[in-house]
């Protein structure tokens, strides 16, 4: 396992660019969240998101999936995203939150049996600039504490300490009554 040390602050834009080309080929990630270290890949390759179902023994067809983001544009290729969720997505983002929306067509076909898909946009920007380089979003799984096969991540990137937590759920299928299905770090209001 390759690790990179990227500082939010100041990313190394030459270790995004070898992270992209790792995510093409298809590699695992882990990557620093706004919430926790993450399991990453591109989330528009079936095999890799496959392969990291298996590895976090996550049957696709009935745990919901997770896609990271750059911001709301991209966000809204993959979810469909009325005005009133909008609003709500710009006003608690960047940060520590999963909203739970109609997924688009544009997600590859192991979302396809599903018509919900968790979209984050975390305020943490070495996150975000992999996503906005690779130019679409990474399916994302929270990195379990006793996580021991690190031999099929190809790399760990170091930005840091990240808070030990959880991102907050909130089930935006019905726009008119957001529902916070799990509370985690981020505050919401509404």
């Amino acid at each position: 396992m390759n690790t990179l040390i990227i500082y939010p602050t100041s990313i190394n834009e030459r270790f995004v660019g070898e992270i992209v080309d790792a995510l093409r080929d298809g590699h695992l990630i882990i990557c620093p969240t706004d919430s926790r270290y993450a399991i990453c890949c591109d989330a528009l390759n079936n095999r890799a998101i496959e392969r990291v179902c298996h590895l976090k023994d996550i049957d696709p067809r009935r745990h919901p999936l997770s896609i990271l983001c750059s911001g709301i544009s991209q966000a809204s290729q993959y979810a469909r995203i009325d005005n009133v969720n909008f609003q709500l997505i710009r006003s608690l983002t960047p940060g520590p939150f999963t909203f739970i929306l109609p997924g688009s067509p544009r997600l590859p076909k192991i979302f396809k049996g599903r018509k919900e898909v968790g979209v984050r946009i975390p305020d943490n920007t070495i996150a975000r600039a992999i996503a906005d380089a690779l130019g679409n979003p990474l399916m994302t799984t929270s990195l379990p504490e006793d996580f021991t096969r690190e031999p099929e991540i190809h790399t760990k990137i170091d930005g840091g300490d990240t808070p030990e937590g959880d991102s907050t759920i909130v089930d935006c299928l019905d726009s008119s009554e957001p529902t916070v299905i799990r509370q985690g770090l981020g505050d919401f209001k509404y």
